[in-house]
């Protein structure tokens, strides 16, 4: 019992702190998912708090409830115009653009530090996706003011591209583990399983929360419960089966947040509100796992992929899949500087732990490292590059009179 209370403590004490301390840096630009991991890690063994935390399968679950969160809010709160705008590039970016940032790093890392190609594609893979929480957050704090096709296919392509990074995570974890049973034929089932899976799951789910909000009569204040039961069990269902839970969750978010309904007022409200206990439950729990003495040898290699993500692998992929779409060099230049990384790639990085491949709790601190440079380099520098490249809000934006 007593043990309960101190928990129940703790966890409220480091919530209470974390938004604390979140609005006192938004005074000065920090960005918020900085001050969460920071607080987890003050927390964690090595700060004051001294608290010990190395559950990594008790992390997953977290994770996922998590992220299962975030991503349905995502969808929740896109609108159908924006999908229509920035769907052809989002999708490009979401898969071909994973590659392409997978394949440039897991190559730079075979150069540079000698890893076999298994374990540097592993790496590649894990830190290709963008963080759709990051982005979403460090936009709306940075207060830019860009072409809204270049905020749609940001929030688009993050809430798409986790599905291929899982996809390539798991491929690489099973070479690393089973090389004999990797097959072309096998990773071209295991890919149409992942997506197709999501895709269908996804649709007909949005659709059976869409069909209960219509012939479920219910009291307003319960409408958002259903909701949440729904998104925690299209996730779950995917995932079991093999389907990713990440895009048929983001996807049956985004047809319910497009339903006209008068219970959508209260399950949107509701889910921004769950979408930042999420958000903080999340990055305090990342900063609980990391061990800050166990960083310091990891700190330039990872530095040394941070750079390479960030100026090489990022940019040329977003310079070849928006080729096609007409953005321009500006446009496509602050697309490839916003590819943060979140909780995400430190998420992904728990499948190979928990998988047992012996050089996985490196890669959680390589990738921890990598994670923590993208927010606080790119995170903190938004709004000067926007200016740098010259971007400007629509003119239907600035101009009611032209809308």
């Amino acid at each position: 019992m007593a043990l309960s209370h101190e928990l129940l403590l703790t966890a409220g004490l480091l919530c209470l702190i974390a938004i604390i301390a979140g609005r006192l840096s938004a005074r000065v630009g920090t960005p918020l998912l900085l001050v969460f991991i920071a607080i987890g890690m003050l927390a964690g063994e090595d700060g004051p708090g001294r608290i010990a935390f190395s559950d990594f399968g008790a992390a997953y679950l977290v994770g996922s409830l998590a992220l299962a969160v975030i991503l349905f809010e995502g969808g929740l709160t896109t609108e159908r115009a924006t999908v229509r705008k920035a769907l052809g590039p989002a999708i490009a970016m979401s898969t071909v653009g994973v590659l392409i940032s997978a394949g440039v790093v897991g190559a730079a890392i075979v150069l540079v530090f000698h890893y076999s190609w298994p374990e540097a594609l592993l790496l590649g893979a894990v830190i290709a996706p963008t963080d759709a929480a990051a982005v979403s957050v460090l936009l709306r704090m940075s207060r830019v003011e860009v072409p809204s096709r270049v905020v749609a296919l940001l929030e688009v392509e993050s809430g798409l591209n986790d599905p291929v990074s899982v996809f390539l995570t798991m491929i690489m974890v099973e070479w690393l583990l089973h090389p004999a049973d990797i097959t072309a034929a096998r990773a071209g089932l295991w890919l149409l399983r992942e997506m197709g899976g999501g895709l269908v799951l996804g649709i007909g789910g949005g659709f059976g929360l869409i069909w209960m909000l219509r012939r479920i009569t219910l009291e307003s204040t319960v409408f958002p419960v259903l909701a949440l039961g729904g998104a925690l069990a299209i996730f779950g269902g995917a995932q079991s089966l093999g389907a990713s839970g990440f895009l048929a969750v983001y996807l049956a978010g985004l047809m319910l947040g497009n339903h006209r309904h008068e219970a959508m007022v209260a399950v949107k409200g509701f889910f921004g509100t769950l979408g930042w206990l999420a958000q903080i439950t999340l990055f305090l729990m990342l900063g609980l796992l990391v061990t800050p003495h166990q960083l310091w040898p990891l700190i330039a290699p990872a530095l040394g992929v941070a750079g390479v993500l960030i100026f090489v692998a990022r940019p040329i992929a977003a310079a070849l899949c928006l080729l096609p779409f007409g953005f321009g060099p500006a446009e496509t230049g602050f697309i490839a500087w916003v590819g943060l990384r979140g909780a995400v790639p430190i998420y992904l990085t728990l499948i190979p732990i928990l998988s047992g491949e012996k050089t996985s709790v490196t890669l959680f601190g390589v990738v921890f490292v990598i994670v923590v440079a993208s927010v606080a380099i790119q995170g903190w520098t938004i709004a000067p590059v926007a200016r740098l490249l010259r971007l400007k809000a629509d003119r239907q934006a600035d101009d009611p009179n032209l809308a």
